[in-house]
């Protein structure tokens, strides 16, 4: 029976976004590991689950632990395949792989580099450099978006190089609602009828940005609200914020929430103001809820969002240009309910009963 290693840095990656992916290769008759680091989480489709010692720090000593432990498994089990996520996790995985005499076939699955042509030189000095060193151990890349793509076959970051939509989006869990309904959405949170509400679902962090959205939203009308679900080390901070600017009873901060159709069914417009993504499930997930979309002109969102028929696009940084571009759909009603048309419309391909049966394609390749 062959056997596939799933790595990620947390348990949560795997949990959010590959069971379907494992339970795929169970229905091929594979047998499934996971190995990842954090708050272990239940898998219940993997036959066995490992801990490892990741953290976020790259030079950490865990890390090195982690790259031995990974090293272990491999020589124990002698994995067919090993598929790796997140930057942390693949960089030490494809380092243990470099090391085992009967080396697996290795598929990293890049969901996102952390730089782009923006990025400080040393940094992202840095980040290429463990990518070309661990190119050699890559027998297959997945990309998420054009930028990425182009840059990694520019720079052979592995074998093979093939982009794909994602890891695809389970569509289903956000069902239409009636008017009635979302009014009662509304109503349960406190939320205006006549309310415009803008919706950025991230975790509080410098990348995501919501500072600029906070500070846009001063110039726009009374009625326009900002919804910012979400954790993270900054929520504090963005709270303040939007009190000393005078906008606190127009910000909403509803903490995690683990069931986002609510949100989507309520919400007018989905906003991002990140610096960087990959292929984010959350603009997805709200273009597919007839959402239009306003958001940062960076990767990941320039290959989602077409400037005047989806959303629009807005420079990273600019809560003035953000501002502007929300006061266009207030302006015009009938344009911004087309857009939003456009955008469901948009994103089916992105569906993950679309997208799981090209990813296991490839995944597969790299074994045959």
């Amino acid at each position: 029976m062959p056997v596939v290693l799933f790595t990620a840095s947390t348990w949560s990656h795997i949990a959010h976004f590959h069971r379907p992916y494992l339970r795929a290769f169970h229905a091929l008759g594979w047998q499934v590991h996971a190995a990842c680091g954090g708050a272990s989480l239940p898998i219940p489709e993997a036959d066995a689950c490992f801990d490892i010692p990741f953290e976020k720090k790259m030079t950490a000593p865990a890390n090195f632990r982690a790259q031995a432990r990974l090293r272990a498994l491999m020589a124990e089990h002698r994995y067919d395949l090993v598929i790796t996520h997140t930057s942390l996790a693949a960089f030490f995985t494809r380092l243990a792989a470099a090391s085992v005499r009967h080396r697996p076939a290795v598929v990293n699955v890049a969901h996102g580099y952390l730089f782009d042509d923006e990025t400080p030189f040393l940094k992202k000095n840095v980040l290429v450099s463990a990518e070309r060193l661990t190119a050699s151990q890559t027998d297959l890349l997945l990309t998420m978006n054009d930028y990425d793509t182009r840059f990694a076959r520019c720079y052979r970051l592995g074998r093979r190089v093939e982009q794909i939509p994602g890891m695809g989006v389970d569509f289903s869990r956000f069902p239409a609602v009636s008017p009635q309904e979302r009014l009662a959405l509304r109503r349960e949170h406190g939320i205006n009828a006549d309310a415009f509400v803008l919706l950025y679902a991230a975790e509080f962090s410098p990348r995501k940005s919501q500072a600029t959205l906070l500070q846009a939203m001063p110039l726009l009308p009374q009625h326009v609200v900002l919804a910012l679900p979400g954790q993270g080390a900054l929520l504090d901070e963005c709270r303040r914020l939007a009190e000393d600017l005078g906008v606190g009873d127009r910000v909403i901060f509803p903490g995690y929430c683990a069931a986002m159709a609510s949100w989507y069914a309520l919400a007018d417009c989905a906003v991002s103001a990140s610096r960087s993504e990959g292929l984010p499930f959350n603009i997805m997930e709200a273009m597919h809820a007839s959402l239009p979309v306003v958001a940062t002109a960076v990767k990941g969102h320039t290959d989602l969002v077409t400037p005047g028929q989806t959303g629009f696009l807005f420079p990273y940084g600019d809560g003035a240009a953000f501002a502007g571009a929300i006061e266009e759909l207030l302006a015009e009603p009938d344009r911004t309910a087309a857009m939003g048309r456009a955008a469901a419309q948009a994103a089916e391909p992105y569906e993950l009963s679309r997208v799981l049966p090209q990813v296991m394609e490839l995944y597969l390749s790299a074994v045959q």
